[in-house]
């Protein structure tokens, strides 16, 4: 999971657009980097909300696809590439793990990601599947914030601290039943003779052979 990591502070440069406006067509996670330029210490801001693609989820809860994803992120040029960091708001909607009633939430997370330039040395010393790269003269998001946004899903959500969860026996929730709720017990070594003497069960002896 990316770090968390605090806002950066400081205004962008005189002049500097917010990336909104350079969004490239096709993918709209896609962020066009012209206007930030390769100039140690430049910076965009960038405020976007964008529908999440689908499969932003794990067993019982995630991100509704389609639903809105907001990204209040700076980017910054540094000597390696583009320093992404800021902060992502999702919606999530699951089903609680202990009562299977639906839940809904809101995610909030501090990201902070590094895009490195082609040829770097961060490129060259890194593994593939561990270094996110500039592509041409655009950064792709969504790979970044999808896993963000997974590794930060509760592996098991709940409707509430103190849910009770469902009654092993009627399946019914117990915050939902009275309190002296209860299923008879039976003794198993008693179970064999119970089944015998029950009406109509097999092996209980007849009338006619009595």
């Amino acid at each position: 999971m990316s770090a968390a990591v605090p806002h950066r502070s400081g205004a962008a440069p005189a002049g500097s657009r917010p990336a909104e406006a350079r969004r490239p067509s096709g993918n709209r996670w896609a962020v066009e980097l012209r206007e930030l330029g390769r100039r140690a210490g430049s910076m965009q801001d960038l405020d976007r909300t964008l529908p999440a693609p689908a499969g932003w989820r794990i067993e019982v809860i995630g991100v509704p696809e389609g639903a809105p994803v907001h990204l209040d992120l700076r980017l910054e040029s540094v000597m390696e590439g583009v320093l992404v960091s800021g902060e992502v708001t999702a919606p999530l909607a699951g089903s609680c793990a202990r009562c299977l009633d639906p839940i809904e939430d809101t995610l909030k997370l501090d990201v902070q990601e590094l895009f490195a330039y082609s040829g770097s040395t961060t490129e060259e010393t890194s593994d593939e599947d561990e270094v996110r790269l500039v592509e041409g003269e655009r950064i792709d998001l969504e790979p970044m914030v999808r896993d963000a946004v997974v590794l930060s899903l509760p592996l098991a959500p709940v409707c509430d601290e103190d849910c009770a969860g469902l009654c092993v026996e009627c399946g019914q929730r117990w915050d939902d039943l009275p309190d002296d709720h209860s299923h008879e017990q039976l003794d198993p070594r008693w179970a064999g003779l119970a089944a015998k003497l029950s009406p109509g069960t097999p092996g209980k002896p007849t009338q006619e052979e009595n």
